[in-house]
């Protein structure tokens, strides 16, 4: 599911998420919990204001983000592709 995503821009360029849209529900990243690089972007699992856990995707190559997977603390892990494997904790 392709998001928009607004970046804290430090040393680099979208250095990490500070806040994204799920369609028109406004989301602040409270922290970045973990992330990762892949060849061609990297991942960030962040926790936002609403409780939950998101994994974000950032594909520089198309500077476009995804959302990869969501965590609900009631409901447990929820991945939005199929052929995402989603690191775990």
């Amino acid at each position: 599911m392709s998001i928009r995503v607004e970046c804290y821009s430090g040393r680099k360029s979208d250095e990490r998420p500070v806040k994204f849209w799920l369609e028109d529900v406004v989301l602040f990243v409270e922290s970045v919990i973990d992330e990762w690089q892949v060849p061609d972007g990297q991942y960030f699992r962040v926790r936002a204001d609403d409780g939950n856990t998101y994994v974000l995707r950032h594909d520089r190559d198309r500077d476009e983000w995804r959302l990869e997977s969501f965590r609900s603390e009631q409901q447990g892990a929820i991945a939005t592709d199929p052929e995402v494997e989603v690191k775990p904790n």
